[in-house]
């Protein structure tokens, strides 16, 4: 499910994103924006859990989910 949404937007961040698009690097205006916000979003999560780890500090019981982790390639976040 989606919901239509208005947004207001700079005329030179829209001419931008509008010539992304024309250059067929993106879909839609509606898919980079999305793109945009999920990034965001992952963005903020990593953040706020980067912040917990660094007031925290290891947690020994992740120690093997960790070295596990670091043998695996994870996708860029700029895809």
């Amino acid at each position: 499910m989606s919901t239509q949404v208005s947004l207001r937007l700079d005329d030179r961040l829209l001419a931008e994103v509008d010539q992304l698009v024309r250059d067929g690097e993106v879909k839609s205006r509606a898919a980079l924006v999305e793109s945009a916000l999920e990034r965001e979003l992952r963005r903020r999560i990593y953040a706020k859990e980067a912040e917990i780890y660094a007031r925290e500090g290891e947690d020994p019981e992740l120690t093997p989910m960790f070295e596990w982790m670091q043998q695996r390639g994870y996708p860029r976040l700029d895809d």
